[in-house]
Order: structure tokens, then C-alpha cells, then sequence
């Protein structure tokens, strides 16, 4: 086994999700302990190496000081934060709601940024501490109906290269990785037509965060990092 994350704990936002579950799973068997956050319920038992926290609210700064309470209280440490967690919409602008801009700042931005700042104190001790954010490669150029998408990954990148470089003297590493679309059932279903061989399966994309996480890119700091797959 590749025990590349041993005696690491890593906390993941929007853990039950496709590319979270992956990198929950992967993260695991490289030897980490797992912190798996998340606002969809879960009947999964937390233990020793798992704390699980669903129903929690990302957008809400109360809530992520009461996740990095119980982060503390269950591990008394924190060495890297994830954040996955996250939304998407397509909206044309003419046809689209002006509050929809708002709402994936909120689930984009906002998310980030809410726990990132809420764990600071647990990385802060960390000898290894690590964030990565999740970004997208349409931040790059929007397309069609992707304004408020594409607008809000942006500001995932410019939240990552500012916390970097606030950071960089601490030891703390601030990554995003910038992936094209993800091969997930949901999106095979909303593009059925497509070339999925063509697509970022989760396991490649959590695959580059791992490496993030890991000792490997201890100098590597305020990337946006593309995974496009062939696309």
C-alpha cells in the first residue's frame, strides 16, 4: 500500500459526492484519516481513523467553526483540507437570474472560503498543512451559459493564489486543481452524445490532489493546476 498520507488527517468538503467519495476512498488507502463533511445526510458511523459531519452548511461561517471544533475535539489536528464541495448551473444571461451569479459565489467561493478560514488555527500547527480547492478549466474562457459558473471558479483560483501567498511563510501550501469535465453518471446524462473516454474520470482528478496533499509538492504553492484529460 502507498502510505504516501500515514498518521495525515484530511478533511473533505462535499465528501458523499462523486469525486469526494473518490478521493475519500484513495486518500484512505494511501493511509490518511479522514475527516468527510458534507450538508447530504449519512448514516455512515464515524471512528478512530473517520469523523463524519453531515448536514453541515458551508455557506454558513457557524457551521464550519463548529466543524473545526469537532475536527479538534476528535483528532486534535488538522494536516489538509479539500474543498470539494461546490455547484453548478447553466444560465444564459438574457434568459437567467441575476440571483443565480449570487447562489454559485455562495456555493463556490463562499464554501472555500468558510472552511478554509475556520480550519487556519488546526493547519497552522500542522507541520504539513496543505488546502486544496477545486476549480474548473471554463474559468479560463466562459462559454455559453456559463457566466456565473465560470465567474465563480475564477474566484476559486484568485481565493487560492491570495491564501498562498498570505500563507507561503507558515508552511502552508494553496493549490486548486482545474479539471474539464468530470466523467460522472450525472454529467454522461446530461450529455449522452458525448466522448466520455475523452473525459477526467474522478479517480485522475483526485489522483493530482492527493499528490498535492503529499510531501512530493511541498514547494508548489498558488497553482491552478489544468486536468483536462483529452478534451
Amino acid at each position: 500500500m502507498n502510505d504516501s498520507l500515514a498518521r495525515r488527517v484530511v478533511a473533505i468538503t462535499g465528501a458523499f459526492g462523486n469525486l469526494g467519495a473518490t478521493l475519500a476512498r484513495m486518500a484512505a488507502a494511501q493511509g490518511a484519516c479522514l475527516v468527510l463533511i458534507d450538508q447530504t445526510a449519512s448514516a455512515m458511523p464515524s471512528s478512530p481513523t473517520r469523523l463524519v459531519l453531515s448536514g453541515i452548511d458551508l455557506t454558513s461561517y457557524a457551521d464550519c467553526e463548529e466543524v473545526a471544533r469537532r475536527i479538534h475535539e476528535h483528532f486534535g489536528r488538522l494536516d489538509g483540507l479539500v474543498n470539494v464541495a461546490g455547484g453548478f448551473a447553466w444560465e444564459s444571461v438574457q434568459d437567467g437570474a441575476p440571483h443565480t451569479w449570487d447562489r454559485l459565489f455562495a456555493l463556490n467561493v463562499g464554501t472555500a472560503l468558510n472552511a478554509s478560514k475556520a480550519v487556519l488555527p488546526l493547519l497552522l500547527e500542522s507541520s504539513a498543512g496543505r488546502i486544496v480547492n477545486i476549480g474548473a478549466g471554463a474559468a479560463a474562457k466562459a462559454g455559453l451559459g456559463m457566466g456565473a459558473y465560470a465567474a465563480s471558479k475564477s474566484g476559486v483560483l484568485r481565493l487560492t493564489e491570495s491564501l498562498a501567498e498570505e500563507l507561503k511563510d507558515n508552511g502552508i501550501t494553496v493549490n486548486a486543481v482545474l479539471p474539464s469535465i468530470l466523467d460522472t453518471p450525472q454529467n454522461r446524462d446530461a450529455m449522452p452524445d458525448a466522448e466520455h473516454d475523452r473525459w477526467v474520470t474522478p479517480a485522475q482528478l483526485a489522483a493530482v490532489i492527493l499528490f498535492l496533499l503529499s510531501d512530493a509538492a511541498t514547494a508548489i504553492t498558488g497553482a491552478g493546476i489544468p486536468v483536462t484529460g483529452r478534451v
